[in-house]
């Protein structure tokens, strides 16, 4: 924090998607020091946060107390993000409030959240909005910030919203993985003509340092972030003129979705995979993400249920990836520096990588 010279931040989901780029971002000029929460410090994930210098390795879960007062003990500062599509909803509210709890028993100085909109209030309680994996960060996220007004002299908090990532819409395992048909890149998904707030990887690595080296203004804030609200007749579009080859978007009908969509055969399992089917507050994946992709729906031209305030991003990261074209431009050039391909290759079948840790664990039960 930029009041100390080093800061040491227990990060907890720090191999997930998110994670390593918040990681990169806090320890790249060494001004702060990471210890990382994992459940398998042998991944090649953590070797490869390891290798970024200033961070080391504790082997454990979110759920538990004697592993998140072991890593909160001795550091200054807390990431926390919970993954929810591991515990489910009511998992992760209990464990998100406990280490908010444990973080200040344990002497932390400044919390950030890591955050989805709390989309059910912001719809007015509308039903047809319900996703479990946002609302139960959401729920949270306020809580966080109504604690904060009594504790904040004691231990600063911030609230990092995020959304979709961008980089989901060209890797495998996503409720956005395209197809190739017939030589046309196609995203068939139900946003209908909304708007999807994807936000880019690279741009929370610079987003999370801010908090931290900003602890004075970030103190209390939701900083909610994003390119842009995307249209996905845009983003195809944007893809075509960087790749050079055709691309659409076919707006499917939420039915036919979970029919013959990418993630059909996973329609009746658990929103979370560690989520009980016999507990009443189970959502199916069907249920969990019908709510998701309504919210997009209903979120064109930041004017809908999701908004975000882009002057502030602005002025905070003037720097930001602001549209669909952009990012795919520095993907394609960062795709062939690393001998991956080129975007046109990287859509292929064959070819796609996972971006989300669910995709790399395919799934496997473990808090």
């Amino acid at each position: 924090m930029s009041e100390h010279n080093t800061s040491y931040i227990f990060v907890v989901g720090g191999t997930g998607a998110q994670g390593i780029p918040v990681i990169r971002g806090l320890v790249k000029d060494r001004k702060y020091k990471v210890r990382a929460l994992t459940r398998d410090v042998n991944s090649q994930r953590a070797k490869d946060l390891v290798a970024l210098g200033n961070v080391e390795l504790m082997e454990g879960t979110f759920a538990s107390e004697a592993d998140l007062r072991q890593g909160f003990r001795g550091c200054d500062g807390a990431f926390v993000n919970i993954d929810g599509f591991n515990c489910g909803e009511k998992t992760e509210i209990y464990w998100a409030i406990r280490s908010y709890e444990l973080a200040l028993e344990e002497g932390i100085k400044f919390f950030v959240y890591g955050n989805l909109d709390y989309v059910y209030k912001k719809s007015g309680y509308d039903p047809k909005f319900r996703t479990g994996h946002y609302d139960g960060k959401g729920r949270v996220g306020e809580w966080i910030l109504a604690q904060n007004k009594a504790n904040r002299d004691r231990m600063g908090a911030a609230v990092f919203t995020t959304g979709p990532y961008i980089e989901m819409s060209i890797s495998m395992a996503t409720i956005f993985t395209p197809t190739v048909e017939e030589g046309v890149v196609t995203w068939r998904v139900p946003v209908g003509q909304g708007a999807v707030v994807h936000v880019a990887l690279d741009d929370c690595e610079h987003y999370a340092r801010w908090l931290f080296d900003n602890t004075k203004r970030s103190n209390g804030l939701d900083l909610e972030v994003a390119i842009d609200h995307i249209p996905y007749a845009e983003l195809a579009a944007a893809f075509e003129r960087v790749s050079g080859h055709p691309a659409r978007y076919i707006d499917t009908d939420l039915d036919t979705y979970w029919k013959t969509g990418n993630v059909a055969g996973a329609a009746n399992t658990g929103g979370g995979y560690n989520s009980d089917p016999n507990d009443p507050a189970f959502m199916t994946f069907q249920q969990n993400f019908t709510g998701f992709f309504n919210m997009w729906k209903y979120s064109g031209g930041n004017k809908g249920v999701i908004q975000r305030d882009y002057q502030l991003l602005d002025e905070i990261h003037p720097t930001r990836i602001r549209s669909a074209e952009e990012f795919f431009r520095r993907e394609d050039a960062k795709g062939k520096s690393l001998g991956l391909g080129s975007l046109w290759d990287r859509v292929q079948k064959k070819n796609l990588k996972p971006i989300l840790k669910i995709g790399e664990d395919r799934r496997r039960g473990r808090l």
